[in-house]
C-alpha cells in the first residue's frame, strides 16, 4: 500500500513519550493487541458479518485505542500498519487514517469499562434493525447481552449523532442494533466482543426464520425469564482452578 508502515516504531515511541504505558513492554503489548485486532477483523469477513471494508474493530491498551484503518482491506494489514489514537481521538500511532466510525468506538470507551468493540454490517441483524425497535425475546441468550437488544435510530455513519443514538441503545446492554446499518458489541476482550456480535446475529437470524412461517408467530420469553437466565449465567463456565 502507498502509506508508510511505521506502526511498530511509533508504538515504541508512544511508550517513551507517555502516550502508552512505557517502554519496550508497552510496545510489545500494543503489537500483540494489534495482531489480535487484525485477526478479529479478518474473522468478521470470513464469517460473513461484513463485506469488504465495512465494519470495524478496536481494542484498548492502556491509554491507546487501536482501531482498524479506513478503507483498507483487512487481508492487506500487516504488523507495521498499527493505527492508534488517544481517548480524545488524537492519532498517536501509525500513518493510516483511523476508521470513520472512531466517534462510536470512543463513545463506548468513555462510558463503559469495555476493552474491545466490534462493529459489523451482519445481514440478519441489519434486516431486523429495519423492522422493529427492539429484537423480540426469542431466545434466552439475550441475557448474555444484558436483556432485550435495542435498535438505535438511524443517523449518518461516522457522526456524533450516531454515537449518541448508539449509547442510548447500549444503556445496561453490551450490544445493540443500528437502524439500517448494523451491529455494535463490546466486551472485556476482543474474543468476548466478537462472541457477543456472533450471538446477536444468530438470534436475529432465529427470529427472522421463526417469523417467516405463515400464520404463526414465535413464542417469546418474558423479561423475568431472561433475568433468571442472567443470574444463572453468572456462574457459567469452568472458572479458574
Amino acid at each position: 500500500m502507498a502509506e508508510q508502515r511505521g506502526g511498530a516504531r511509533d508504538a515504541e515511541d508512544a511508550g517513551r513519550d507517555g502516550r502508552g504505558r512505557g517502554g519496550p513492554e508497552a510496545a510489545g503489548e500494543v503489537a500483540c493487541a494489534w495482531d489480535e485486532l487484525v485477526a478479529t477483523a479478518r474473522r468478521t469477513v470470513a464469517d460473513g458479518l461484513v463485506v469488504g471494508t465495512s465494519g470495524n474493530v478496536s481494542v484498548r491498551v492502556g491509554d491507546i485505542v487501536l482501531v482498524t484503518p479506513m478503507g483498507v482491506p483487512y487481508e492487506r494489514l500487516e504488523p507495521g500498519d498499527a493505527v492508534g489514537v488517544d481517548p480524545d481521538g488524537r492519532q498517536v500511532l501509525g500513518t493510516l487514517r483511523p476508521t470513520s466510525e472512531l466517534p462510536m468506538h470512543l463513545a463506548v470507551y468513555r462510558t463503559t469499562t469495555a476493552r474491545a468493540v466490534v462493529h459489523t454490517h451482519a445481514v440478519h441483524a441489519t434486516a431486523v434493525s429495519t423492522l422493529v425497535a427492539e429484537l423480540p425475546l426469542v431466545h434466552y441468550m439475550a441475557a448474555a447481552l444484558g436483556g432485550a437488544v435495542r435498535v438505535a435510530p438511524y443517523a449518518t455513519y461516522g457522526t456524533a449523532e450516531l454515537a449518541e443514538n448508539m449509547l442510548r441503545a447500549l444503556t445496561d446492554r453490551t450490544a445493540c442494533l443500528l437502524q439500517n446499518h448494523g451491529t455494535v458489541a463490546h466486551g472485556s476482550s476482543l474474543t468476548q466482543a466478537y462472541d457477543r456480535t456472533a450471538q446477536l446475529e444468530w438470534m436475529c437470524r432465529l427470529w427472522l426464520t421463526a417469523s417467516s412461517v405463515p400464520g404463526l408467530s414465535p413464542a417469546l420469553l418474558t423479561p423475568e425469564q431472561v433475568s433468571e437466565v442472567a443470574e444463572r449465567l453468572r456462574g457459567y463456565g469452568q472458572g479458574r482452578a
